[in-house]
C-alpha cells in the first residue's frame, strides 16, 4: 500500500493590520481615563470627598469610568496582536507570566471600574462632603489600592516578560526590550504616591505597538 502523503499544516493567517493598533488605542483611551480622573478629583484616596458637589469633576470622572472596559478589551486585543508577533517561537514558561499578568490587570481593571461606579453613584448629587464618610475612604481606598498598588505590579511584570520574550524571540528590537525593563523596574520596585507615575505603562505600551506596526510593514 502507498503510504499517504501528508501536507503540513498552513500557518494561521496574520491578523489584519487594523488589530495591531489595539494598544494605541488601549493607551490613547487609558492615558485619557487616567488624566480625567487627576484632574477632577484629588489623589489622596483620604481626601473626604468635596469634589462630588463640583459638576465639571463628576463629568469628567464619569466619561473616564465609561472608557475603562473599553480600555480593558483593547489590551486583550494588544496581547492577542504580541502573541501573533511571537507565533511558533513561544515558550511555555514566559508565556504563563505574559498571559497571567495580563489578564490579572485586565481583572483588577474592571473590578475597579465596578467599585469605583458604585461608590460614584452612592455620593453622586451630594452638595458637599458626604455625609457617610467611613464608607466613602474604604471605597476610595479599594479604588486606589487595586489601581496604584495591584494593577500597576501587574502591568510592572508584564513589561518585564514581554520584555524579556522580545530579547529571546528577537520579534523586538533589543532597545525596545531595555525601554521595557527600565518601566517596569520602576513600576515595580517604586513606593510613592506620585498620582501620574501609571501613565509609564500605556506610554511604553505606544512605544511597542509602533514598533510592530514599522516592522510589520517591513516584513
Amino acid at each position: 500500500m502507498e503510504q499517504a502523503q501528508t501536507t503540513p499544516p498552513r500557518p494561521p493567517p496574520s491578523p489584519p493590520r487594523a488589530v495591531a493598533v489595539s494598544g494605541l488605542i488601549f493607551a490613547g483611551l487609558f492615558i485619557t481615563s487616567l488624566v480625567l480622573v487627576r484632574l477632577a478629583m484629588p489623589a489622596d484616596p483620604s481626601e473626604p470627598g468635596a469634589w462630588l458637589a463640583d459638576d465639571t469633576a463628576r463629568n469628567w470622572v464619569r466619561i473616564a469610568l465609561n472608557l475603562g472596559p473599553f480600555a480593558g478589551i483593547a489590551f486583550l486585543w494588544y496581547m492577542a496582536v504580541l502573541r501573533d508577533r511571537i507565533g511558533l517561537q513561544e515558550d511555555r514558561f514566559f508565556s504563563t507570566v505574559f498571559l497571567g499578568s495580563g489578564l490579572l490587570f485586565v481583572a483588577m481593571l474592571f473590578v475597579q471600574v465596578v467599585v469605583a461606579r458604585g461608590l460614584f453613584d452612592t455620593f453622586t448629587g451630594v452638595a458637599s462632603v458626604p455625609k457617610d464618610l467611613e464608607l466613602y475612604r474604604f471605597g476610595r481606598g479599594i479604588v486606589y489600592g487595586l489601581m496604584n498598588t495591584f494593577a500597576i505590579k501587574m502591568a510592572a511584570v508584564f513589561m518585564f516578560v514581554t520584555s524579556t520574550i522580545g530579547i529571546r524571540t528577537g520579534v523586538l528590537a533589543r532597545w525596545v526590550s531595555f525601554v521595557g525593563f527600565a518601566c517596569g523596574l520602576v513600576l515595580l520596585v517604586t513606593i510613592t504616591d506620585f498620582p501620574w507615575i501609571a501613565l509609564i505603562f500605556p506610554s511604553w505600551v505606544i512605544v511597542v505597538s509602533l514598533y510592530i506596526l514599522v516592522a510589520g510593514k517591513k516584513d
